[in-house]
């Protein structure tokens, strides 16, 4: 799949990071949490802990005292500009309501209380813990019951208004009453009541008789909004706008032009410039985003150097398209980078609502005919791997039939759990020939799995359903995907025609795509899911029954007791041996569900930039970081404008 990075767009408000999931319930041990940690300070109550940081198991990796974090350059120089490319339409600055679509830009001026908003997805070589920026210490109890935070008073929105208590219960507040329907019915019943103690402190109340997880890194990631400006402009959440509140992070938003390019520029008053927390960071003046209606115009523009850093997903560009002239020079500079992040969970999504789709074994069977072998070999320039699991690469990772830990784990969930996951082999997907794109092996096992499940080949050659209408699917496709993806489901669509299925392959543009994803108007679609590192309140908004039939994130519509179950379970894990054990159950029933056909991914990051930029010899496993931690070098930059190379 392509990769995300500078081409993401928030589309559905889905702006929570996969280290970040955002549901509730039961099992496993409850010893007290927090008990030996050097970074926490007993306040006079030994049972209130008091911290510059948080994470769940309450270790801390930087020192109170650190002074920048260890990936970065500290002596970075700033100055310079980025540029970088976006595919696809966009009508919208507002990313939290669900309506219209939004590129990730829009929500670069925000910052919380734990890192940038609206995920504290900070620092990039740690997972899951947070460190206080619009916040300058935290305190809670060992219950987690609630948790105040100390914000710093130097705090200002780039119109120079401080940041206050006051707005960060506006903007929770705001969230939970015009933000996504599925982001605030998981967050309200969970976060019952929010306090302003004075200008610059704030309490968070958490529900009795739930899971704790999450809900700290939720109220600390909350965006920080001016309560003043929305009360002047009479603006909604709910509107679509394009020019939003005032944020008080390093960027501000200088140009927009939706049809054309969005520029953010680093705002030289930024009040937390030199905070430990952004040492290192923030070092372009300007970062740039150009629009383009494909990517064939969009790779020319890199050539012509009309933007400078691309993130490239398209392995029959990356292995043959870049043989230009810039490249052999040396003025544009080629890496593949270690990516360290789980891959994300990208697939042939089913609508689970669908009726020819409710039956497993007429899933399984259209998996079946999708050829991975022969589409890598043929289309992808045999450079991907193909993926299995949800979290693939990781500890987390099932394997084989459940064993010692994670078979007693499932044994204890009950009769949710069917007898065939504790007994068979963890879903792997099958092999075909990579030789030819019809796999007659695999053909003959699908039409099989068709005919149990009560779809006959009639004597035109087309399947007909139990009820003795035609088996017709609609898949549907977005016209802004690279030409090598289009050609790889083009190719599966046609297997899945010799086996008698009538596919509409219906290819429409980014706005109609978006409509219709929101809509779930479709029966199969190329989609993803959020991986994930740990448990937290979001699997279920992801993964959960509680709003498959409205969530955002759960584009399959995924409702199974089974998952339900395991979520629930993993959440009062007090210990990570515990929290893997759950988790590694987790990945097994998601196979078992069976709601995606999984695709490929690439281990790599590839990127191709114009030789002006530099960044850390070690990039940190959970961040490329080319708009956070890189840097201008000015030198460089001449050299390549004497040079006429760049526009």
């Amino acid at each position: 799949m392509t990769n995300t990075g500078a081409d993401a767009t928030i589309k559905t408000g889905s702006f929570r990071s996969w280290i970040r999931p955002l549901t509730s319930a039961a099992f496993l041990s409850t010893a007290a949490l927090l008990s030996s940690t050097s970074l926490a300070q007993s306040a006079e109550d030994e049972n209130i802990i008091k911290s510059y940081g948080y994470s769940f198991y309450g270790e801390l990796d930087y020192p109170e005292d650190y002074t920048h974090f260890d990936y970065v350059n500290p002596d970075a120089p700033k100055g310079g500009e980025i540029s970088i490319p976006f595919v696809g339409t966009l009508d919208s600055m507002n990313p939290y309501n669900g309506k219209g679509r939004a590129h990730l830009f829009s929500v670069y001026p925000y910052e919380s209380l734990l890192g940038e908003a609206p995920s504290a997805g900070v620092p990039a070589d740690k997972y899951g813990q947070s460190y206080c920026l619009l916040c300058e210490s935290l305190e809670y109890p060992e219950d987690k019951s609630w948790v105040i935070f100390h914000m710093r008073p130097e705090a200002k929105f780039s119109d120079g208004t401080p940041v206050t208590a006051h707005d960060i219960a506006f903007s929770h507040n705001l969230m939970l009453d015009q933000g996504l329907k599925s982001y605030a019915e998981a967050v309200r019943k969970r976060i019952p009541k929010v306090e302003v103690i004075d200008d610059h402190t704030i309490k968070f109340y958490f529900a009795d008789g739930i899971s704790r997880r999450s809900l700290i890194e939720q109220v600390g990631g909350v965006p920080a909004w001016s309560k003043k400006w929305f009360e002047e402009t009479g603006q909604q959440l709910s509107d679509t706008w394009i020019e939003g509140p005032p944020g008080s992070g390093p960027y501000i938003i200088d140009e927009i032009d939706l049809s054309r390019r969005i520029v953010l520029k680093r705002n030289p008053d930024y009040w937390g410039k030199d905070l430990p927390f952004n040492v290192g960071r923030n070092n372009f003046d300007t970062i740039r985003l150009e629009i383009f209606a494909d990517d064939t115009a969009s790779f020319e523009a890199f050539k012509a150097g009309e933007y400078t850093f691309r993130s490239e997903g398209d392995s029959k560009k990356w292995a043959t398209g870049y043989d230009f002239p810039k490249v052999e020079a040396g003025t544009v500079k080629l890496e593949e980078l270690p990516d360290g992040s789980p891959p994300t969970p990208s697939g042939i999504v089913f609508n689970l609502a669908s009726p020819e789709l409710q039956d497993k074994r007429v899933r399984e069977a259209l998996a079946l005919a999708f050829n991975f072998e022969w589409s890598n070999e043929s289309l992808l320039n045999d450079l991907f791997e193909r993926r299995a699991s949800y979290t693939q690469d990781t500890p987390l990772m099932a394997t084989g039939k459940p064993e010692g830990a994670e078979l007693a784990f499932l044994q204890n969930l009950g009769d949710v759990v069917p007898e065939e996951l504790l007994t068979q082999d963890v879903y792997v997907p099958a092999k075909s020939d990579p030789r030819r794109l019809y796999d007659r092996r695999n053909a003959r096992l699908a039409a099989d799995l068709l005919e149990a499940a009560g779809y006959l080949v009639g004597d035109d050659g087309k399947r007909v359903g139990p009820d003795g209408k035609p088996f017709t699917l609609e898949f549907l496709f977005s016209s802004s995907s690279t030409p090598t993806t289009r050609a790889v489901m083009e190719n599966y669509v046609a297997n899945l025609e010799k086996l008698g299925v009538n596919v509409k392959f219906d290819a429409v543009d980014t706005a109609q795509y978006t409509s219709r994803e929101r809509d779930r108007d479709y029966d199969l679609r190329v989609g993803s899911y959020a991986a994930y590192l740990g448990t937290g309140t979001g699997l279920a908004q992801y993964y959960g029954s509680e709003a498959a039939s409205y969530s955002l994130f759960n584009p399959a519509g995924l409702a199974s007791p089974l998952v339900d179950a395991i979520i629930a379970v993993s959440l009062l894990a007090d210990n990570r041996e515990d929290e893997v054990t759950a988790l590694t159950a987790l990945d097994r029933a998601l196979r078992y569900e069976f709601f995606m056909i999984p695709l490929w991914y690439n281990p790599d990051h590839w990127v191709a930039y114009y030789d002006q930029y530099d960044h850390p010899e070690t990039i940190p496993p959970y961040a490329l970081g080319y708009l956070d931690f890189w840097w201008y070098d000015a030198e460089k930059a001449k050299k390549l404008r004497d040079a006429g190379a760049l526009r």
